[in-house]
């Protein structure tokens, strides 16, 4: 699904709370290489396969894998992946998601209570064999090795460049970019896309809401022409600037 010159969508959808659900991971690609940033729902390697094919990708041209943060609907799918390529790929992510995405520490959002929550998180007709296996991911998550640290500021050769925007709330260490060719911000999970509106997260995803909505800010440096999201694809409405500066003021978190 292209979203620009270098630059698409690579959709993967997995049952989750019992309906299905799509995340957009986005490929950067050129005739030399290609680049994914996050890597969707555990047991979806068929999803990334055919994203790559539809973008005409070979997959000995996948480089790179960039995880924006520890989340599992983004680390997911990294095992799979790893495991499936017959070349070595390289983990770039932030200083601060490393020791969560290798496993050394326990992902922050998967906390005691969460755990002994789990059953009634899930409608009646979930299987409980499902909820099972799903309490058991979270006690043993997916994991990859970081081969590489990144930040804020920092510019990456990928997809004709990007710059790498701190974008912490969601996650401490949540990193969303900057595709300077195309004017496109690849936002993450720092907006969501729902019902062709460009929003804030929900405040219950967020390790710090008030941070993620500050943190907003920082996105008016960027001369902004469309967003992709994790959650809900593209918004494409031409007042992404003014938009994302709307919802940055929206709430009152000084």
């Amino acid at each position: 699904m292209n979203i620009a010159s270098g630059l698409d969508f690579v959709p993967v959808t997995a049952m989750a709370m019992g309906k299905p659900d799509t995340v957009y991971p986005v490929l950067l690609s050129d005739e030399k290489e290609a680049v994914l940033i996050d890597a969707g729902y555990p047991g979806r390697l068929e999803d990334l396969i055919a994203g790559l094919a539809n973008a005409g990708i070979s997959e000995q041209l996948l480089t790179t894998v960039i995880l924006s943060h520890q989340d599992i609907d983004h680390i997911g799918g990294m095992p799979g992946l790893l495991q499936h390529l017959s070349h070595p790929v390289s983990v770039l992510a932030h200083e601060l998601e490393k020791p969560y995405i290798q496993g050394e520490q326990r992902l922050i959002k998967i906390t005691d209570e969460v755990l002994a929550g789990i059953d009634h998180m899930f409608p009646p007709e979930v299987p409980e064999q499902w909820r099972k296996a799903f309490k058991a991911m979270l006690e043993s998550p997916p994991r990859a090795n970081v081969h590489r640290t990144i930040k804020g500021g920092d510019e990456l050769p990928y997809g004709g460049g990007i710059v790498v925007i701190d974008t912490p709330g969601h996650t401490p260490g949540h990193i969303s970019f900057y595709h300077m060719p195309s004017r496109t911000l690849i936002a993450c999970d720092a907006l969501v896309v729902t019902d062709g509106k460009l929003s804030l997260p929900a405040p219950e995803l967020a390790a710090d809401y008030g941070q993620a909505v500050r943190t907003l800010r920082s996105l008016s440096a960027f001369d902004i022409n469309r967003v992709v999201c994790y959650h809900g694809g593209m918004y494409d409405a031409g007042d992404a600037n003014e938009r994302i500066a709307e919802l940055a003021a929206a709430a009152d978190y000084e």
